[in-house]
């Protein structure tokens, strides 16, 4: 179970310690109408200690952002109202996984690589090699990594051993497959009914982060759907009676239910909210980046460098918080805003 530990520890971690006027955007954008912030007395509230964006001079130009699909719409919306700050700024926005992000900063086609996990080593050393230092990570938002089931679904909650079982055919926990709702308590007409899975593609930082630390690194069985964003996973469980897969928090509709987990039996389930994601009581917590190329000892392009100052702000983590994800404490952000200068 230590890698299951590891998921939330690291988020813990983070939070303790101290002008063309256009936005192009590849893949599915919802609308943000009717989502409303709960800063006092709801869900979930905005840090009092998050300093507003103060905008600068001289800034224009062109941002390329080549990256995660679970950010795809967080930098849809950050783009849409960074621009409005400064309008002679372009910028255009792909999210096919995360794994595209490592590549394109390297190359240099994107300045911005989105990722809804952390860079792997042998990603940090490709990178590394072509510029002789490693990426910058700026930590920019909370997710709960939920398991959606169909709406109709009367599954209480589920451990990480039963999820292991269900999605992976190596079962690294040690348990038999679950094949139908009924190994997993359901009755009636449910308890026959086989399990209809739903996933991303290996491309997905969602995957990857599935995979180590629901599956222990194990392999996904064959018969799970791969679907090629988040929303085509919530969409797919929606239409699907049977239907079970994961996502980012931010893509739950009103179709789907989002599951309460528990690391194991012998642990209380928790629902996927931001603050037992922080705590740990939740076992699928984790931060979401932006990576940069930053030289050591040298400045950001002001570009660059603005548009993570606005991600940061009070009005960039209000955009977190309509789009459905975690928006972080104000320790945390200025730890982010050290890794900037």
């Amino acid at each position: 179970m230590r890698r299951h530990r590891k998921a939330f520890s690291h988020l813990r971690g983070l939070v303790g310690r101290t002008c063309l006027v256009a936005v192009v955007v590849v893949g599915m954008v919802p609308v943000l109408a009717g989502v409303s912030i709960a800063s006092e007395g709801g869900a979930v509230g905005l840090d009092p200690a998050l300093a507003p964006y103060k905008p600068v001079s001289g800034i224009s130009g062109n941002l390329n952002s080549i990256g995660s699909d679970t950010l795809n719409n967080l930098m849809t919306f950050w783009a849409e109202a960074f621009r409005k700050v400064y309008p002679n700024v372009n910028i255009q926005v792909e999210g096919k996984g995360s794994a595209t992000a490592p590549p394109a900063l390297i190359e240099g086609t994107a300045q911005l690589g989105p990722m809804s996990r952390p860079m792997k080593a042998e990603e940090e050393e490709a990178f590394a090699k072509k510029h002789g230092y490693k990426p910058t990570q700026i930590g920019v938002a909370i997710d709960a990594l939920a398991v959606f089931v169909h709406r109709d679904n009367p599954i209480h909650g589920l451990t990480l051993q039963q999820i292991d079982c269900m999605f992976s055919k190596t079962r690294k926990s040690g348990y038999r497959e679950i094949t139908v709702w009924g190994q997993v308590g359901l009755t009636g007409p449910w308890e026959k009914l086989p399990l209809s899975l739903y996933g991303r593609n290996s491309a997905s930082g969602t995957y990857a982060f599935f995979k180590e630390h629901a599956l222990l690194k194990g392999d996904f069985k064959d018969t799970v759907k791969e679907q090629p964003g988040s929303a085509a996973v919530v969409n797919g469980v929606a239409k699907d009676r049977a239907g079970v897969g994961y996502s980012g928090i931010g893509y739950l509709t009103s179709e789907v239910r989002a599951v309460p987990l528990a690391l194991k039996s012998t642990e209380p389930l928790a629902e996927p909210t931001f603050e037992n994601a922080m705590s740990g009581k939740y076992p699928l917590g984790r931060v979401l980046y932006i990576y940069v190329n930053r030289k050591p000892n040298e400045p950001l392009q002001p570009l660059v460098a603005e548009f993570l100052k606005y991600v940061l702000s009070r009005e960039g983590q209000e955009i977190v918080v309509k789009d459905g994800y975690g928006p972080l404490p104000a320790r945390m952000v200025s730890q982010q805003l050290e890794s900037l200068r």
